[in-house]
């Protein structure tokens, strides 16, 4: 009986000395899952990614004084096959990989992650620059202006600054301020020095905005300027993005509109983009969607795409269409 109270005692005394300490550290398994059957818009049906899935682990450690330690590891994957996300070309955790500080002065975090602008633009897309269909963020913007022209295998990554320092500014009257930059050189061929990104947003109220500038480490620039604004259950966007590269050769002006309204669990989006291309052969591009996402739950959505682009040549040109499914957790 004394044995097993001591063990008792023992018991409840280690519990309370690691409770407070558990209770100050918190991860957490996140992601999304997406699916949908489409034709794509070289004609083709396809059962696959529309959107993207992802798995990510993060979590949080109180150091007291209102610093907190942060990590993120998170990879991207194609739900029809279970492979990594272009398989072969991308590192696993391609999506971000981080650990940092946070606290009254914002957050700080280094390892690759979205660049500044990157990890903002998506506000100003009815799709958020996430669907391989309908958005016209995604085959518009920032078209000449890969984050980084090797850093995945040695393929371009549209959006992640691999050995970067990433920072997050707190919210002072509406405005973030956002900056990244990376102090290593990349040795990939025609690198012309370090790449940086910045970007100042405004949110408040009715109102959103954006101003951003980012250069690549091979001198390729990229300006890009957002608003939006909300009013009851609708809200209208539109953005101008100008990238160029680092001869001043070539140039890419993009100009999109968009809508989103919502009705009970249904959402209903409208886009439209403008694309011109000068330099090395000008070119006149516009694209048109709709689309529609009706949320069976908080965390499952169900949803209909449509995509045409009309490009000066004809052989890019088409219309794709699908309906898909999404759930996050």
């Amino acid at each position: 009986m004394r044995w097993s109270i001591c063990l008792s005692l023992g018991c409840a005394t280690l519990l309370s000395t690691a409770l407070p300490a558990s209770a100050q550290s918190q991860v957490s398994i996140s992601g999304l899952l997406d699916a949908g059957v489409f034709r794509s818009f070289d004609k083709t049906s396809e059962l696959g990614t529309i959107q993207r899935s992802n798995l990510a682990i993060a979590g949080t450690e109180d150091l007291g004084g209102g610093l907190k330690a942060t990590f993120r590891l998170s990879t991207r994957f194609d739900l029809d096959t279970g492979l990594t996300e272009d398989f072969g070309k991308k590192p696993f955790w391609h999506d971000e990989s981080t650990v940092g500080l946070q606290g009254g002065f914002g957050h700080v975090r280094i390892g690759r992650a979205l660049s500044a602008m990157w990890s903002q633009d998506w506000q100003f897309d009815p799709w958020a620059n996430f669907n391989r269909i309908s958005s016209p963020a995604w085959y518009q913007w920032h078209y000449l202006t890969p984050t980084d022209r090797a850093s995945n295998n040695g393929f371009a990554e549209y959006g992640r600054m691999a050995n970067g320092i990433f920072y997050d500014s707190p919210t002072v009257a509406g405005f973030t301020l956002h900056l990244s930059g990376s102090p290593e050189r990349t040795e990939a061929t025609g690198h012309q020095g370090r790449g940086y990104s910045a970007s100042l947003n405004y949110d408040q109220g009715a109102l959103a905005g954006m101003l951003a500038f980012e250069r690549n480490g091979s001198g390729d620039k990229d300006s890009f300027v957002a608003g939006k604004y909300r009013f009851g259950a609708a809200a209208v966007m539109a953005a101008y993005d100008y990238s160029r590269t680092a001869d001043g050769i070539s140039k890419a002006r993009a100009a999109t509109l968009g809508a989103t309204y919502q009705v009970g669990a249904t959402t209903f989006k409208a886009g439209y983009g403008r694309q011109r291309l000068s330099g090395s052969g000008d070119q006149t591009n516009h694209f048109y969607s709709l689309g529609a996402d009706y949320a069976l739950s908080k965390r499952t959505t169900l949803y209909a795409s449509l995509g045409r682009k009309s490009y000066e040549r004809g052989a890019d040109s088409g219309t794709a269409f699908g309906v898909g499914v999404s759930h996050a957790f």
